[in-house]
């Protein structure tokens, strides 16, 4: 079977239950470039320790988003925990530009209430830490200087979700962006040494709160979400044929969608979650259907007698791209959904396969290969301009964050399968080892 075709063979088995390893992001380059800020350690007002580092969650999100880089706290010039705490001057002459700190104390009903602020440093400092502006026609003073304050109450178990929260916020507030720290991903792991060698496993953007969904004797790949993140659509070999099935994540639940003659693979939901595109051979050639998830019609949408595989919807739902050999090498394609035209996008390099577009339209993120190998590269799609953003060995099946600023993708370090991140601008770079097994086709889960 060719390469670029490995993508569409999948498998699977059984339910849910917690998995024993993790995965952890380690950084590898690019956070010399991001931008200074200051995340200072919330202070605690309880006994013993915190259950949650919040502040750690949240600079190794932001430090994570490739954009950031939080100062060490030993090289903190102070440890404030409210804005009118703060030393600006101290601050600046560091290049910090915003700090974020807070405070945690416990309910007496044992959860665990959280006190947070965003300050802006440099207006801070011209201001003094406070100005004076009109409100209801009188002159007040204001504290422009403080970009957000929040509190919230939480239990235990969600200290840390509570924390990507946070980082989201702060996220947003800093570059305009949502953030995308409060979501999951999906991904395959396969450990030759268990008795279901084949698991799909979701977890926490960052690798945490990993939870085994399914397990199999038979390989397992293509994980696709669905737009509200409810639901899992794969491909499954349990039956000794490609098979498609959509699991409810959290009722365990799962329905079999397609199991015609030969091939059944590359699921993928449709903006609205209405639709699932796939891939069938029934006819011969590989090609691409949409299935309605509610009437169960089904339409093909490529013909021919070339192979058109690895289907993905642009975001009005209007038109896919998709993978195709029709030119002889795997170049990806898009077709109008609404009168079936197809052009070609991809021309430099000499395969282009596994298209996904970032949420705005603007960029086609794909596997491209050239002399060095096959690696993740991003297309301009009004400009042509082509970069590409890594240099591992053998990288596949990319994956882009809810937000577009970055993207995860299989690759192979030291000759094993991990997982890696790298930022939609190329400057950052990350990698998630796994403790146990080869880990492959990462699906990035919607906002939460």
């Amino acid at each position: 079977m060719k390469r670029w075709l490995m993508g569409l063979c999948l498998a699977l088995l059984s339910f849910s239950q917690v998995a024993q390893a993790e995965l952890e992001l380690v950084i590898t380059e690019g956070i010399d470039s991001a931008r200074p800020i200051g995340v200072v350690p919330f202070q605690w007002e309880g006994e013993g320790r915190l259950p949650t580092d919040l502040s750690a969650v949240i600079a190794s999100d932001l430090r994570r988003s490739g954009k950031f880089s939080p100062v060490a706290t030993s090289k903190m010039p102070q440890t404030p925990y409210s804005e009118e705490q703060v030393d600006y001057n101290a601050w600046t002459l560091l290049g910090v530009d915003a700090l974020v700190t807070g405070k945690v104390s416990k309910t007496p009903e044992g959860h665990y209430e959280i006190f947070y602020q965003l300050v802006d440093v440099v207006r801070g400092q011209l201001t003094s830490g406070e100005s004076r502006g009109l409100q209801d026609g009188k002159l007040v003073l204001t504290k422009d200087h403080v970009l957000y304050t929040g509190r919230a109450v939480v239990e235990e178990s969600k200290l840390r979700m509570y924390s990507h929260r946070i980082a989201d916020i702060v996220y947003e507030k800093l570059t305009g962006e949502k953030g995308a720290f409060l979501t999951n991903i999906a991904y395959v792991v396969i450990d030759d040494k268990s008795r279901y060698p084949y698991q799909l496993r979701i977890a926490d953007y960052d690798g945490y709160n990993e939870r085994l969904a399914l397990k199999s004797q038979q390989p397992l790949m293509s994980p696709s979400w669905s737009p509200d993140g409810k639901k899992l659509a794969y491909v499954s070999f349990e039956n000794k044929q490609a098979q498609i099935f959509i699991m409810d994540i959290y009722k365990g639940t799962r329905e079999m969608v397609a199991s015609f003659p030969r091939h059944n693979g590359s699921p993928r939901f449709s903006p609205d979650g209405k639709k699932l595109a796939m891939v069938l051979s029934k006819s011969g050639s590989l090609q691409i259907y949409v299935l309605d998830l509610e009437t169960k019609q089904m339409k093909q949408i490529t013909r021919g007698r070339a192979n058109n595989t690895e289907a993905f919807w642009y975001p009005d739902g209007k038109s896919m791209v998709f993978t195709s050999d029709r030119s002889g090498k795997p170049q990806i394609y898009r077709v109008d959904l609404a009168d079936g035209s197809t052009e070609r996008l991809t021309w430099q390099g000499r395969q282009n396969l596994g298209g996904q577009l970032t949420p705005d339209g603007r960029f086609l993120v794909m596997v491209h290969r050239s002399e060095s190998g096959y690696n993740i590269a991003k297309q301009d799609l009004k400009t042509g301009a082509l970069q590409i953003l890594t240099k591992t060995f053998l990288d596949e099946s990319p994956s882009i964050a809810p937000n577009g600023g970055m993207v995860i993708y299989s690759s192979v370090n030291n000759k094993f399968n991990e997982l890696s991140l790298v930022s939609i601008d190329g400057r950052f770079k990350a990698r998630l080892p796994a403790t146990n097994g080869r880990v492959r086709a990462p699906s990035w889960g919607p906002f939460l």
